[in-house]
């Protein structure tokens, strides 16, 4: 049985009752911890949610096309209109920086992701993906046909471990204290997942693709996606708890959500749709940076830099003669710009999508998203602990959070010094309107006490080496991929263009990764450009 990281089990149910969220009553100790409380402007998001009033336009300015959003998805629609010499364009982003939920921050003692941390080595089918990381100097060239990926931005060994018992060990999978029956069921499953990862439909598409919009379309695979995969691990019979907490932590570590939610076509697609192509590492191996996915979008930014006007909150969309006019709230100036355009991409979450139109245009029904919290802590000595050596990617069974991975962890340095430490929790056992209530309402206090407590639990070494804890809030950060939501009709419905307009979120597919994003971005630009009869060769293809 063979087990990648995205594949890592983690602790019980029960035990996330150790650091819950919601806890009744709330006491600071005294000790403050240094730290800062950020994450995406939810003052920025509310003003357009609760539809405050925004000063009409003092200014005008066309555009070919305007993309509206910042995240992986719009920096990809705009990389796609510069790489085919395409220069009257726009991105307008609602936050001060573009990136979504890839972006990053530094501190004093180094870049640290403020979100998605790591890209895994792309499927044959993900060609656009590797075309960009060929711009981005990541593949470095082609032999046999595959591509050669930069070995200094391939994880660094060790890349995970797993405290279990009381010992970290190598690998994300327990090695002792496993039944019989959680050794047939884990069998039984990993052969499953094998099978579906290697079916092809009469065509030739594989069963589960990344992007998804790839995968094959024969009928008992659409048919997963009516029930949960709870309870498609119970028709097959598999109750083993370590199977079961094996599965729980897929789903909160790529989706936010408990696998009681979540559709079984997305939680098999979690584990059958990985076949990474590479000619000089491993195929289930990753690209990993310091600062996490900031690393891509950072570059990506940096190249369209003269497009991206930032601090922009877009409040209206509508259509016009000769293509859409847009209006935009400047932060900074506190002023209104209309913008004319002959196209444009909305690269939005979705729910944002249908309040930028006239109402009853879209209809964001069954579009929910998954609230996380994000802690970078600066601790002044590597965390240590018996057992296996520190790793890239460190989990401990018993935690509720999904552990911590090393910022300094890519680094050449031969003597250990002080680090970081980027610490991720999914708010998934609350319902989301309730977590994000939370995020607002609790203090920084409350938020680096539950880390620091947490930290201490799965590393006691740390005890004195923690100095500061920075805490940052997403309170839609990804899409939930309940039962019915891939081929129900509604998603696709979603993501069809409706020229001059034209959608591109990860959340159209109903997976939130850079893969996803990427296509809905470069997809969605490359519509737009035949509306406007523009010429480009396909990138994703």
């Amino acid at each position: 049985m063979t087990i990648s990281r995205r594949s890592a089990i983690a602790g019980s149910v029960a035990a996330a009752a150790a650091i819950g969220v919601g806890a009744v009553a709330w006491q600071a100790r005294g000790d403050a911890i240094p730290g800062t409380l950020s994450g995406a402007d939810f003052a920025r998001g509310h003003r357009l949610r609760d539809g405050v009033a925004f000063p009409p336009p003092t200014r005008e300015i066309s555009a070919g096309i305007a993309i509206l959003g910042g995240g992986v998805a719009g920096l990809s629609a705009a990389w796609t209109l510069a790489e085919a010499g395409v220069t009257d364009f726009r991105l307008f982003e609602l936050e001060d920086s573009a990136g979504g939920n890839a972006r990053s921050g530094r501190n004093a003692v180094s870049a640290y992701p403020l979100g998605a941390h790591y890209l895994p080595i792309p499927n044959a089918e993900a060609k656009g993906v590797v075309r960009l990381l060929e711009r981005l100097g990541i593949v470095t060239g082609h032999e046999g046909g595959k591509p050669i990926f930069d070995p200094y931005q391939i994880v660094s060994d060790p890349d995970e471990r797993l405290l279990h018992l009381g010992k970290w060990q190598e690998g994300l999978v327990p090695t002792i204290g496993l039944t019989a029956i959680d050794r047939h069921d884990l069998d039984a499953f990993f052969t499953t997942m094998a099978r579906y990862r290697d079916r092809r439909d009469a065509e030739g598409h594989p069963a589960f693709a990344l992007p998804m919009e790839f995968s094959a379309r024969d009928p008992d695979l659409l048919a997963l996606d009516r029930l949960s995969f709870t309870a498609w691990l119970d028709a097959q019979g598999w109750h083993s708890p370590v199977l079961r907490g094996h599965v729980r932590y897929a789903c909160r570590d790529d989706y936010g959500t408990e696998p009681e939610h979540v559709s079984a076509w997305a939680g098999i697609h979690y584990f059958a749709s990985r076949r990474g192509v590479a000619a000089n590492v491993s195929g289930d191996t990753v690209l990993t940076w310091p600062e996490g996915n900031g690393h891509l979008v950072g570059r990506m930014a940096a190249r369209l830099r003269p497009h991206l006007e930032c601090g922009q909150i877009v409040h209206r969309v509508r259509r016009e003669s000769g293509g859409v006019a847009i209006d935009s709230f400047d932060v900074a100036t506190g002023t209104s710009l209309r913008i004319h355009a002959r196209g444009a991409v909305l690269a939005t979450p979705h729910f944002v999508s249908s309040r930028l139109l006239p109402p009853g245009q879209l209809d964001a029904a069954g579009f929910g998203y998954a609230p996380w919290v994000v802690a970078n802590v600066m601790v002044d000595r590597p965390p240590a602990g018996a057992g296996f050596q520190l790793a890239w990617d460190n989990v401990s069974w018993t935690s509720r959070s999904l552990g911590y991975v090393v910022a300094t962890h890519q680094s050449l340095a031969t003597t250990p010094g002080p680090t970081v430490l980027t610490w991720y929790l999914p708010l998934s056992d609350m319902p989301p309107a309730e977590a994000r209530r939370e995020l607002i309402d609790r203090p920084l206090g409350y938020w680096q006490e539950m880390v620091r407590d947490d930290l201490l639990q799965t590393n006691p070494d740390l005890e004195g080496a923690i100095s500061r804890i920075d805490v940052w809030r997403w309170g839609h950060a990804m899409i939930r991929p309940v039962p019915g939501f891939f081929w129900g009709g509604a998603r696709a419905a979603a993501a069809a263009p409706k020229p001059p307009l034209f959608f591109a979120h990860s959340d159209l597919s109903g997976l939130s990764l850079f893969e996803e994003a990427h296509y809905r971005g470069t997809q969605a630009a490359q519509d737009a450009m035949t509306h406007l009869g523009i010429s480009y060769a396909d990138a994703l293809i």
